[in-house]
């Protein structure tokens, strides 16, 4: 089986964490959730620090403070009315996946995050692993009815790599 996501640890941190297999499992589960076949796309991962991210953010949103995720899709796949289903992406072949974009992830924001919420960092990472992919597809928070969409395939992605819902 093909490698999903590429993943390119600056952190050590991230390394020693096992980034790149989480990130695996989680685009998996999200492109199983959205029916969409886990072959023919491709997604970046940056397992970053603090630093790092914030000088993305600032580039890329003119916040120049860190932030605990970010993500670029490789197109826009947004859906026009709130609450209406994003675009969905063709797959590519193995010479030649689509690429659905990228994602950074900030480790110290991750790892205060997760101890303010008193849960494990692992459940924290895969919750923003799985809300960046759904960003890469299209998903998004700014409306209400995107933002509660978006909420309920985290949570049923979620629950079915084990996890509780971070909402509650």
């Amino acid at each position: 089986m093909e490698p999903l996501v590429d993943t390119l640890t600056e952190d050590a941190r991230w390394q020693a964490f096992g980034l790149g297999e989480m990130a695996e499992a989680a685009a998996r589960a999200v492109l199983a959730d959205q029916a969409l076949p886990d072959a023919g796309f491709v997604v970046s991962l940056l397992g970053c620090s603090d630093t790092r991210i914030a000088a993305l953010n600032a580039d890329f949103r003119g916040k120049p403070q860190p932030t605990n995720v970010l993500s670029w899709p490789s197109e826009e796949r947004g859906a026009e009315r709130d609450g209406g289903r994003p675009g969905r992406p063709q797959p590519g072949d193995l010479e030649m996946p689509e690429e659905l974009g990228d994602i950074a992830i900030a480790w110290e924001t991750c790892e205060r995050e997760a101890a303010e919420q008193g849960r494990p960092m692992a459940d924290h990472v895969m919750h923003l692993l799985v809300h960046g992919v759904l960003h890469l597809l299209g998903y998004d928070h700014m409306r209400d009815r995107d933002a509660a969409l978006m909420e309920a395939a985290e949570i049923r992605v979620l629950a079915k790599l084990g996890l509780a819902n971070p909402y509650e």
